[in-house]
């Protein structure tokens, strides 16, 4: 009796005839240790099974780790504390990293893989890991949540007016509370887009209401299925470009959403159809983090402490009467540090402030906290207050320092050594014999690039 030879094998046989594990097969075919299949889908020819060295196919698997030790190292990969607005990552979502490709399933459950841990090492080091995680991996209603930073009511008021549907379902038992029962996924890009593609809601608002309040959300009604149109002032919003800007680009591109609606002056276009096409034509980007500020406050000894602010909101007065007050998430440790130094005698003193939209300031002192809760959603947000006289502008170096200009009391004569300024101010030198250190009084001392110079650049 003549015994057939096998002339081709799936990752089961071919582990069987190398007498390897069937982990170590499909790590040596992930990472090109051995050709990929080259008989069919999952097939591999006696020819390359054969070739393949049996040792260094066993050498190459180095212990996988479960897709919960591999969902850790990806979280801390993010950033102790981890991001506001950024959920944890969960064995799940190794699942869905496997099958997008980034990572190879070597056992384990298909949803809950086990994997390499250099490949996961791989990953965490990549820059783009956030969003990577927001293109590939859909979110369950608490983590929607928390990606958009806010409480679980607010998220289940967005799905009622019709903002996001889901992508998928996944079903979940919960055993003694409620057994089996379908959970809802949506794509973490479509909760990220939407305080760009709402931008008529107050987000801020939305993500601040404390626990225990009514939903701003709750008084809007929702969208009409098929009937969600924006006007072009709307997708100008949408890009903080003006209206002339997107009537440019519907007349230049022959690919621009056709007219859904409205009339020939005022045109109405579907909402989904012009996001995906501002998209695809880089005229809006998917927030991958919340805007991030620094905060450099004067500590005990002479020295600094510096502080992370998430998502800073910084509101100038206008004129020296009013009061500047900044908002923003902190950690538990930070929040309570920052309020044990402002409670200090007179206040604490900033000496450099950088958040986006405006240039590093400093405040020479009186700076309170007004405001101290703990939102819905779980962040700990602080509110800074200071008298906006006092605002000015921080020096170029690290740990900050208010510039001062003064307002001299005498003019200048033509051999005036000292740098004036735009403003009207001056910074003296010692020698100059109008302004110098020996005449006195001589100057007016006063922040730089706060509202003082402001008035005075107005003389």
């Amino acid at each position: 009796m003549v015994r057939s030879v096998r002339e081709q094998y799936d990752e089961n046989q071919a582990a069987g005839r190398l007498r390897v594990p069937l982990a170590a097969w499909r790590w040596a075919v992930g990472s090109g240790l051995v050709p990929a299949a080259d008989a069919g889908p999952g097939v591999w020819s006696r020819a390359v099974v054969e070739a393949a060295d049996p040792e260094a196919v066993r050498a190459a698997l180095r212990g996988p780790i479960g897709a919960g030790v591999a969902a850790d190292r990806l979280t801390q990969a993010l950033g102790e504390p981890l991001p506001r607005c950024r959920p944890r990552v969960t064995a799940s979502a190794v699942g869905h990293l496997a099958g997008a490709g980034f990572l190879v399933r070597l056992g384990g459950d298909a949803e809950f893989p086990d994997v390499h841990p250099d490949q996961v090492a791989t990953l965490a080091r990549r820059r783009d890991l956030p969003a990577l995680l927001d293109q590939h991996v859909p979110l369950g209603p608490d983590q929607a949540a928390r990606r958009l930073g806010v409480r679980r009511t607010d998220w289940d008021q967005v799905v009622r007016l019709g903002f996001v549907s889901p992508v998928n379902t996944v079903t979940i038992d919960y055993k003694h509370h409620g057994g089996l029962t379908d959970v809802p996924l949506y794509s973490a890009v479509d909760v990220a887009l939407l305080p760009v593609v709402r931008p008529w809601i107050d987000w801020q608002a939305v993500r601040t209401v404390p626990a225990g309040r009514r939903s701003p959300l709750a008084a809007l009604d929702p969208v009409v299925p098929g009937q969600d149109r924006v006007l072009l002032a709307e997708v100008a919003r949408m890009c903080q470009v003006g209206r002339a800007a997107v009537v440019n680009w519907r007349r230049r591109h022959a690919d621009f959403p056709a007219q859904a609606g409205g009339t020939h002056v005022h045109p109405e276009f579907d909402r989904s159809a012009v996001v995906a096409w501002l998209l695809d034509n880089d005229k809006i980007e998917v927030p991958t983090e919340t805007p991030v500020g620094s905060l450099v406050v004067a500590a005990g000894g002479g020295g600094t402490q510096r502080f992370r602010i998430g998502d800073p909101w910084l509101a100038l007065a206008e004129d020296a009467a009013g009061q500047d007050e900044l908002s923003g998430w902190f950690t538990d440790e930070d929040a309570d540090a920052l309020a044990e130094l402002a409670a200090a005698g007179f206040g604490v003193s900033v000496r450099r402030l950088t958040a986006p939209g405006t240039g590093p300031l400093a405040v020479p002192g009186e700076v309170r906290v007004i405001e101290h809760y703990r939102s819905g959603s779980g962040g700990l947000r602080l509110t800074l207050a200071w008298p906006a006289g006092l605002r000015g502008a921080a020096a170029e170096r690290p740990a900050g320092g208010v510039v001062r200009h003064g307002v001299p009391y005498v003019g200048s004569a033509q051999g005036c050594a000292c740098t004036w300024h735009d403003c009207g101010g001056l910074v003296p030198v010692d020698w100059c014999a109008e302004h110098g250190a020996a005449v006195v009084p001589a100057m007016e001392w006063h922040p730089g690039g706060g509202i003082h110079c402001a008035e005075l650049s107005q003389r």
